[in-house]
């Protein structure tokens, strides 16, 4: 196990210097951990922010993180190079390389803490900010009341969790409204919902309240208990047969599970 310390990370934050000067001295150490062909990002504690597999760096190791893609059963796959995804949370930037490498959309992240985004670039295989992907460096809650993202994102994923892991970071009503208004049209938003403080019910009543309680979809719960909730600008139902031979697409041409997905994934209002 190694547990080294993200150093250098100072570097020009241009116009978000005073908001990531604000937070410096509440952010944890970025550390990582290697476990057989696995890496682990932790934020300080023995808690898993992220992780990679050291022979194929753009993979999706956690389930919860494989979920966190269940938007693609709502578009056609053919369009997917077309669109844009963008992640609140970099975390090991798991999500941020498999849409910008495997799926070759658009993407963003916006993440908080410099040394994660450091660590991510020296340990996780995040590219340098590249045409197709880059990282932010902001307070998302503030980052996306910013008018330039709105209308702009066809995948939102949403992944804030500090050091403790103990609920989600930003997890209100204004918060939701802020992420649906980023959506375009037939976007999606999905949000990992973990932590021994969060409640399922209370933040689902905050994304029901925000996006409508018939656009609010949701897996079982992961071994490791995390659930993905999904909320989609404009709701739709797709048949089944539509959903499974979507899955079909997504495990063969991207080799994620998706036919699992829809066998424990279902609208909140059946």
């Amino acid at each position: 196990m190694r547990w080294p310390r993200c150093r250098g990370w100072h570097q020009s934050f241009g116009d978000n210097h005073g908001i990531l000067k604000k937070h410096a001295h509440k952010l944890p150490e970025v550390n990582f951990s290697d476990d057989g062909p696995v890496r682990h990002l932790h934020l300080g504690t023995d808690w898993v922010q992220g992780s990679m597999y050291l022979e194929n760096s753009t993979a999706l190791v956690l389930e919860y993180i494989q979920r966190m893609m269940a938007w693609l059963l709502f578009v056609e796959p053919d369009t997917v190079p077309d669109r844009c995804a963008m992640q609140l949370g970099l975390g090991a930037g798991a999500l941020t390389k498999f849409c910008a490498k495997e799926l070759h959309m658009l993407t963003t992240a916006i993440e908080l803490n410099p040394q994660v985004l450091v660590a991510c670039r020296g340990w996780f295989k995040l590219p340098a900010d590249n045409a197709r992907m880059h990282v932010v460096l902001a307070d998302a809650a503030l980052e996306i009341q910013n008018s330039k993202w709105w209308g702009t994102v066809d995948a939102l994923q949403v992944d804030l969790y500090d050091h403790e892991a103990a609920a989600p970071v930003l997890d209100s009503l204004p918060f939701y409204n802020h992420c649906r208004r980023l959506l375009k049209a037939d976007g999606c938003m999905t949000v990992n919902l973990f932590g021994r403080a969060s409640s399922f019910e209370r933040s689902v009543e905050k994304m029901s309240a925000a996006f409508g309680q018939d656009a609010i979809w949701a897996f079982r719960p992961t071994r490791e208990g995390n659930t993905v909730v999904l909320a989609q600008q404009k709701p739709c139902r797709p048949k089944r047969e539509l959903l499974m031979a979507r899955a079909d697409v997504i495990e063969k041409r991207w080799g994620l599970p998706a036919d699992k997905w829809v066998r424990v994934f279902k609208p909140m209002l059946a």
